[in-house]
């Protein structure tokens, strides 16, 4: 993935990252409390969900929340406004005696607070019924407790009919569950639509997204990080709603650095990443997807929830961000939730200060998510030190990785091995990659035992590799087919390969084609070849487009040159990557423009590249322009690589200065060389020459 934004801003490096620690904190503070309102049961609520995400930010079980579901009807929980309550509880105040024992609740005073809200629930008080459900329940009294509750609920209590749904669902009564939890969600109690949501959502009904919203719009954090969740995949099951992935495009061998998505199995031996970054060893998560449509609304959801403290939601936001190119602000949520204890978040923030060019910062959080457990971080130290040289560190954090559990490990591992030819161990951490599935090692494996000679072993690998979606595999499949005379097979694992963008498959599909004379099917190959940078592919590609039109004829007397065809333009781009033979052709067509100079220059690129053509062509426009010692030379090498025609031009050069001893020898070698053409006049040369030195 490339990045787009502002990198200096981001560069504050390691300043940046302390300076941010305290801001971030702040931030989700004054967010938390910004959407605490003063009803008394939304209170309650709020605090049970807040309570709900501290712990890997999912709803515990309800032996885990002393507090949770706790009804009262009043929020000031003041020493004072404790006495008074007291005081009318004692003169058999309904009211106050609830208010009490859900104070004396909270605290935890449970012996405290059992007589007060027996009382209350004696006079009929529906909240004293759910507190007295909640104190039993944290006794150990479930049945009862849940006789409680369902009083509670039948007088209309939202939060009561919430804990009997949980508590019927616990007991494997979903129907039950479903019941009161319905109840629930229908009077408005954000715990009761995200617990039936939950519900419903592990049935795979399709109504858990509305109850989630529900719970969402509430202030819920964890329905709205869900709900985001539920939306983003949506948004990358869509074909019009999600960005798409180039394919890979790499030679025999084991592939470039390459970057993946959430669920790719590859890496390289280069880094590491998470949450949808590009460079490196793979397995990366959590999101990498687009950023319109759908995805714009779960933004907003994970950013209400990333405002609360949801650590899981400011990673994925972060992620987002970091995809539209809005680096800082994703670096400040990376930052909040790694502070928070995200492993993934610290792995994904360590990258972006990386490309930023703070590589020491980086270094530092991604040691803290290594220390925490996260392979991708370890496979990144991994690739620093082994960038710095430092090869048993390097190791060292490859083994961390992979004892993590991420078989990134073990295929970086192989390529450190492989980089210092050792070629056994290499083999060895390729096929336990392999063997655990990773497609790209499986294709460095098939690598190493078709190098070794053992092409029949190889050829499972590369397939169990392609199958797996390696564009490499496919390719190299290609090859191996096409070494054994197998073309159509060949042709087949090529096509794949440059259907999923592999530019020198792409290359091998165009030359194919042109053999079979489909040149309009040939030419898109050999575009998209010559496209990804394939010299060899713009060379064909020129060859093709130069075939349609008619040679050009030099410039008319006071004509401007003609201006460069689309066909010139394509042997240039090969001529500058180094194509002696598009070199030697450029150079031609601008000799035929009257261009000598331009042809002089590629002639003598392509020349001292080792080109005879090249060496020939610039000899022809050397001795024009009367420089007949220079054009020798370049001849000399020419037919000293096997040209005939330059041959036969030292003999013509040799005879007319008198050399004819000269003459007769670079005469035989023309001879030798050919072709017929130039044979046959070579020989009556020769027989000339011959005669002149025995007259």
């Amino acid at each position: 993935m490339v990045f787009m934004g502002d990198r200096a801003t981001l560069l504050e490096t390691g300043r940046f990252v302390q300076r941010r620690v305290h801001e971030m904190e702040n931030m989700a503070d004054a967010a938390f409390a910004a959407h605490v309102t003063d009803d008394a049961e939304a209170v309650q609520a709020v605090q049970a969900f807040e309570n709900d995400g501290t712990a890997g930010d999912t709803e515990p079980s309800r032996n885990a929340e002393s507090t949770e579901g706790i009804e009262n009807t009043e929020s000031t929980e003041t020493a004072e406004s404790e006495a008074r309550h007291r005081r009318a509880a004692d003169a058999g105040d309904t009211a106050s005696m609830s208010v009490l024992g859900a104070l004396l609740l909270r605290r935890g005073d449970l012996n405290g607070a059992e007589p007060y809200l027996r009382a209350a629930t004696a006079d009929g008080d529906r909240a004293a019924a759910n507190n007295l459900g909640v104190l039993l329940h944290q006794r150990g009294y479930a049945d009862e407790a849940a006789g409680w509750w369902r009083i509670a609920a039948v007088a209309g209590s939202a939060a009561a009919a919430h804990a009997l749904g949980r508590h019927y669902r616990e007991r494997g009564d979903e129907p039950g569950a479903e019941y009161w939890l319905r109840q629930s969600a229908e009077q408005g109690h954000a715990l009761g639509a995200y617990a039936l949501a939950d519900l419903l959502e592990h049935r795979s009904d399709v109504g858990a997204e509305r109850w989630l919203r529900a719970a969402a719009e509430q202030g819920h954090r964890e329905a709205a990080y869900r709900l985001a969740r539920t939306l983003e995949s949506k948004a990358a099951d869509d074909p019009h709603d999600a960005f798409g992935r180039p394919g890979a495009d790499a030679g025999l061998g084991t592939g470039p650095p390459a970057r993946s998505g959430a669920d790719d199995d590859t890496g390289t031996g280069t880094g590491a990443r998470k949450a949808g970054r590009a460079d490196g060893p793979k397995n990366d998560g959590p999101v990498a997807g687009p950023a319109a449509g759908r995805i714009g609304e779960a933004e907003q959801w994970y950013r209400q929830a990333a405002a609360r403290g949801h650590r899981r939601a400011a990673l994925h936001l972060g992620a987002i961000l970091e995809q539209r190119g809005e680096l800082k602000e994703a670096g400040r949520w990376y930052l909040t939730s790694a502070k928070s204890g995200e492993a993934r978040a610290a792995c994904a923030l360590g990258f972006l200060l990386r490309d930023a060019g703070d590589e020491e910062s980086a270094a530092v959080w991604w040691l803290r998510a290594a220390q925490e457990g996260d392979g991708n971080a370890a496979n990144a130290l991994g690739a620093l030190h082994a960038a710095r040289g430092e090869q048993q560190t390097a190791e060292r954090w490859y083994r961390a990785a992979m004892d993590a559990g991420d078989v990134n490990g073990a295929y970086n591992l192989g390529l450190l091995c492989a980089a210092q030819d050792r070629t056994p161990q290499a083999e060895q951490w390729y096929r336990r990659a392999a063997y655990a599935g990773h497609r790209e090692a499986a294709n460095a494996l098939a690598v190493l035992l078709l190098q070794a000679g053992d092409a029949t072993g190889a050829q499972p690998w590369f397939s169990k590799a392609a199958e797996a979606g390696s564009v490499d595999a496919a390719f190299n499949l290609g090859i191996l087919h096409a070494g054994r005379d197998e073309d159509r097979v060949a042709l087949t694992w090529y096509e794949r390969a440059a259907a999923a963008g592999h530019t020198e498959a792409a290359l091998q599909v165009g030359m194919a084609l042109l053999h079979h004379g489909e040149e309009q099917e040939a030419e898109r190959h050999l575009r998209c070849a010559a496209g990804g940078g394939s010299a060899e592919a713009a060379f064909r590609l020129a060859g093709v487009l130069d075939s349609r039109q008619p040679p050009p004829g030099p410039p008319g007397l006071g004509e401007p040159m003609p201006e460069k065809t689309e066909c010139e333009a394509w042997y240039e781009r090969a001529a500058e990557q180094g194509h002696r033979r598009a070199q030697v052709r450029v150079g031609m067509l601008a000799a035929s423009r009257g261009d000598l100079e331009s042809a002089a220059r590629w002639y003598r690129e392509a020349a001292e590249s080792g080109s005879r053509n090249g060496a020939f062509n610039l000899g022809l426009l050397l001795a024009r322009e009367g420089s007949e010692r220079e054009a020798a030379l370049w001849w000399s090498r020419a037919a000293n690589d096997g040209h005939g025609r330059a041959a036969l031009r030292l003999a013509l050069l040799a005879a007319r200065r008198g050399e004819l001893t000269e003459g007769q020898r670079w005469c035989a070698r023309a001879v030798e060389l050919g072709p017929a053409e130039v044979a046959e006049r070579a020989a009556r040369l020769r027989e000339a020459l011959h005669q002149e030195l025995t007259a």
